[in-house]
């Protein structure tokens, strides 16, 4: 009988541990969870900053460009003598377009690729919770 009773006991205590020890896992495992969210917060917040920035800045572009949209284009000619300065401009222009477009395509893809580890992270956090 007294076998019985303490392995019984032994039994109970080994439970504990491995409750104590399950315990343990799922406490790091929100703060895990807690960490990626506040991480995946912080990227958000940052990238809606830069949108708005850069919002702001197409606004501020648009309207300077409504307001002297005569003005700057007879700059623009009156600085430019030939066909071939205007080509030369006009290629200028052509390529300033294609690298803002390729920044605005990196930065979409990084926002992409962050938010996309992100939630990964987030699920495998959630799942190893299960």
């Amino acid at each position: 009988m007294s076998q019985d009773l303490t392995q019984w006991i032994a039994e109970v205590r080994t439970l504990q541990q491995q409750l104590v020890a399950t315990q343990k896992e799922r406490d790091q495992a929100f703060n895990s969870a807690a960490n990626w969210r506040r991480l995946y917060e912080i990227e958000a917040r940052q990238r809606r900053e830069e949108s708005a920035e850069f919002q702001a800045q197409i606004e501020a572009l648009q309207h300077s460009l409504a307001a002297t949209p005569g003005a700057v284009l007879e700059k623009d000619l009156a600085a430019v003598s030939s066909l071939q300065g205007l080509q030369q401009r006009l290629d200028g222009l052509v390529q300033q377009c294609q690298e803002l477009t390729q920044r605005l395509q990196a930065e979409q893809a990084a926002h992409a690729q962050t938010r996309q580890t992100l939630t990964a992270a987030l699920g495998d956090t959630f799942d190893a919770l299960r």
